[in-house]
């Protein structure tokens, strides 16, 4: 069975009209690669409040360790804020379809070598080399240090947010999204609108 990828926008649609489409939920992931390449954490950052989450992948990075880590740190959030994760190409997430069963979340792919679809989790992964520096041994760190760190991380204020916070404008968001939901306007979680090229896993 073969995957075959699927673009998640008409190629008749510009670049900058997809980019001005951005729909609310959608997040962001990627590995963080420790010492010697042989340790690693994940990280996910929600695209448009920029709050982050760290996975601790304890037992190394390959397939089946990722697809576990990320389905059960993906379902501590609220349903309501799980439509889609978007990820790197790389081999780590062979197992997406455990993922998007267990954690009810849509996946999807970026294309190779184009860091910039998944521009929030890259200005993330950033920040966090402040705190761990390339060459961090994370079988030392552990889950209670990335909670801490990941804490640390939300709650600075941003410029882009006119120095609001991550925690602030995400705990704006699922307010928001509960009022609709009460109100009977939240519809059916859909596909979001991707930057071109940006591509979507599907069975074949």
């Amino acid at each position: 069975m073969r995957r075959r990828l699927r673009r998640c926008h008409p190629r008749g649609v510009p670049v900058a009209t997809a980019q001005k489409m951005v729909v609310k939920r959608h997040w962001e992931g990627d590995l963080m690669i420790g010492k010697r390449n042989q340790t690693a954490i994940a990280t996910l950052v929600e695209r448009t409040t920029g709050y982050a989450m760290l996975v601790a992948l304890p037992d190394g990075y390959k397939p089946e360790h990722v697809a576990l880590a990320l389905a059960t740190k993906i379902q501590t959030l609220p349903e309501a804020l799980r439509r889609s994760l978007t990820w790197d190409q790389g081999p780590e997430m062979r197992n997406w379809k455990q993922v998007r069963i267990d954690a009810e979340i849509d996946v999807y792919f970026c294309d190779p070598h184009a860091p910039w679809q998944r521009g929030s989790n890259e200005n993330t992964n950033g920040l966090l080399r402040q705190y761990f520096p390339k060459g961090t041994d994370f079988a030392t760190v552990t889950e209670i240090d990335l909670d801490a760190v990941a804490d640390e991380l939300n709650d600075r204020p941003r410029k882009r947010f006119a120095f609001a916070t991550p925690t602030e404008q995400i705990s704006e968001l699922l307010f928001a999204i509960t009022a609709s939901i009460r109100r009977g306007l939240c519809g059916t979680p859909h596909a979001p609108p991707r930057e071109s090229g940006e591509s979507q896993a599907r069975a074949g």
